[in-house]
């Protein structure tokens, strides 16, 4: 992936050790401190991390990381080694045509709130799926508190957005909640549905059927997906001039 910068921020992999950490320490910020649930050393960091690659986006004028995600390479041979592998069945997935890229842990410093910074993160995506002709994107989208009654409309507006069945992930996690009938009919969408998972709806993606409760991190989560083939090609348009914009 080629360095790319935009406003105040520039986005770039990590190469030592110590941008590992740096990706870790943000995580741990977001997914544990920010929740209430800090506790032992000040890093989220797991098995996986070994493995994957670390896209960090940084302030330029500080070098402060303010949002980070990892991502991991695989096909239909290897997609039971992924992260999500481990809450959901994806058998359906080994028989995908082409190279499937999984995407983790993404978060933000809980203090920044500028739109730049999630345009440069999926501006560094798409310049790594063009250039290793990814043809699905996937990851766990997370809804903070693990407790389903605090995400049922949202979750209930899912239903018209399952995987189709050729791709449908199945169950596998013990804790897991079936999305349809979580909404009364006719309820809105709550308005609190996760900025990733709202970004790969608008990019065309599916969810799988259920959601898995994570009790370490309190949070409940869906297996996403997004065939890149299928994205509106104005949506597509507009990720790819971010990315060229940005280079340099």
């Amino acid at each position: 992936m080629q360095p790319l910068s935009r406003g105040l921020y520039e986005v770039r992999l990590a190469t030592s050790a110590e941008a590992v950490a740096a990706a870790q320490r943000l995580r741990y910020l977001a997914f544990r401190g920010a929740r209430g649930r800090a506790e032992g050393e000040d890093r989220d960091a797991d098995a996986f991390d070994e493995h994957a690659q670390h896209v960090l986006v940084q302030d330029r004028a500080s070098g402060a990381l303010v949002a980070t995600y990892r991502v991991q390479m695989f096909d239909g041979t290897t997609i039971a080694q992924s992260y999500a592998a481990q809450f959901y069945d994806l058998s359906q997935l080994e028989r995908f045509p082409a190279p499937m890229l999984e995407m983790g842990r993404f978060c933000l410093d809980p203090g920044r709130h500028d739109p730049d910074i999630l345009r440069l993160a999926w501006a560094a995506m798409t310049q790594m799926v063009d250039a290793a002709g990814v043809g699905l994107l996937f990851g766990c989208s997370s809804f903070a508190g693990a407790d389903p009654a605090r995400h049922a409309a949202a979750l209930g507006s899912l239903t018209t957005r399952t995987a189709p069945h050729r791709w449908r992930p199945g169950p596998r996690a013990p804790e897991r909640i079936a999305l349809s009938g979580l909404a009364p009919p006719g309820q809105p969408a709550a308005p609190r549905m996760p900025p990733l998972l709202r970004t790969y709806l608008m990019m065309g993606g599916w969810v799988s059927d259920h959601a898995v409760i994570d009790r370490d991190l309190d949070t409940l989560h869906v297996l996403t997906g997004v065939d890149i083939s299928t994205i509106p090609p104005a949506r597509a348009r507009a990720l790819r001039l971010i990315a060229a914009e940005s280079l340099g």
